[in-house]
This record gives structure tokens, sequence and C-alpha cells, in this order.
């Protein structure tokens, strides 16, 4: 799924910015978060995409395996283990031109406070990010019985279904925290071709993008 996610994200930060996402390095000199990066999956995209990017999670196994990776690869990044808060209140407040918090709403208990601080991380005219699961029974089959009990991809209990988050309660709580939701896509697994893809099917794994003081359309339902 990664790769797929991250040309669909490194595109619009790139246009975004009047660049042109096949050139080989099409997020240079631009600032990015990556808000609960893990050991750096979609961090080490922005960078090699030539983003200076600063990876944020709670855990520091995970950091650690994301320095190591990094640094074997010969990749810079600003790894720091902490909180949304910690960074606002180390100064960081409108510093990133893009946040990105990919896998993570749908593990948040306050949901409006998490999307005020991307919304507080990001500069006027930035882009956030997230990427999460739709409440529907699909996906409570998808993702949570077959991902974590049928195929045991993810260790049982990794998610509640519960949790899962609407694209248009996701839009509503972006909205209360100055966002306007710009592109949404779904993304999907395609049997026959073997890999991911994005499409208009949002029913189990979507993704959005939200700017900062900008103009933008309405999430779906």
């Amino acid at each position: 799924m990664n790769p797929v996610r991250m040309a669909w994200i490194i595109a619009r930060i790139a246009r975004r910015h009047g660049r042109d996402p096949a050139d080989g390095a099409p997020l240079a000199g631009l600032r990015v978060l990556d808000v609960g990066c893990g050991a750096g999956l979609a961090s080490e995209a922005l960078a090699r995409a030539g983003a200076a990017v600063t990876g944020l999670d709670a855990a520091g196994a995970a950091l650690a395996a994301g320095r190591a990776h990094a640094a074997a690869g010969g990749l810079v990044i600003d790894y720091r283990e902490g909180t949304t808060g910690r960074l606002l209140s180390d100064g960081e407040a409108g510093g990133f031109d893009a946040v990105l918090a990919l896998e993570v709403v749908e593990h948040v208990a306050d949901r409006d406070a998490f999307c005020a601080d991307l919304a507080a991380l990001v500069r006027p005219g930035g882009a956030v990010f997230l990427s999460t699961l739709n409440r529907t029974a699909r996906a409570f089959l998808v993702a949570k019985i077959g991902a974590e009990y049928v195929l045991r991809l993810l260790p049982a209990g990794t998610h509640d279904w519960r949790m899962f988050v609407r694209p248009g309660e996701l839009g509503a709580a972006l909205r209360r925290a100055g966002l306007r939701v710009a592109d949404i896509t779904g993304l999907g697994f395609d049997p026959l071709a073997g890999r991911w893809r994005t499409q208009r099917d949002v029913g189990v794994n979507y993704m959005l993008m939200a700017v900062r003081g900008g103009a933008g359309a309405a999430a779906p339902c």
C-alpha cells in the first residue's frame, strides 16, 4: 500500500507548490511532518522526494529502528519522540509545509483535539494528509476480521472498529480545526494485478487532503 499512498500524497504536495511530481526531488526545500511515523515507511519516501522530514512517534523502539534504517539508506530524517502537543510546546506551530497522519486517527481518543494540533502545525496554505479506515460493515469484515483473525496480517486487537472514522465525520472535525477537505480517494487491493491502487470506493481504506485556509469540497459520507 505504501508506494501507492505516498505517490498520491507527494504528487499533491508538489503540485500545490508548482512542482512537477515526476522531477527527481519534487519536494526539495519543503518541510514535512510525519505524525505517527513508526519505523519510517512514509518518512523515507518523503525524504527520497527531497523533503526535510520530521518523523514524530511516541514509540521509542520504532524510532530507533527508523533511525537505523534511514542511516543505512543514506537518508537524513529528524526523528523525534513525543506527541503533537509536545511539538507545539516546542514552538513548531505553523512550521511545516505539509503534515501527514497515516493510520493514526482511528487510534486517537480525542479526534477534534488531534485535528486541531495538525492544523496548528501546518503553515497557512499548507496541506494535511490523513489515511484511515471507514466505519462500515465491509471495513469490519476486511480490515478487522480478515486482516487480524483470518489472514493474521496484524496482531489481534490492533483495531477497534468503533474507532473507525467515516469521511463525513473526519471532514467535520477538520473543518472545526480550520481546515477544508480538498481531495479524497479510496485505496483498494487489485487481486488480478497483485497490487494496491487508488479508487473512487472509500468503503474500507481511504485518505484525504485538507488545506489550512484554503477552499475545498466537503467530504462524502
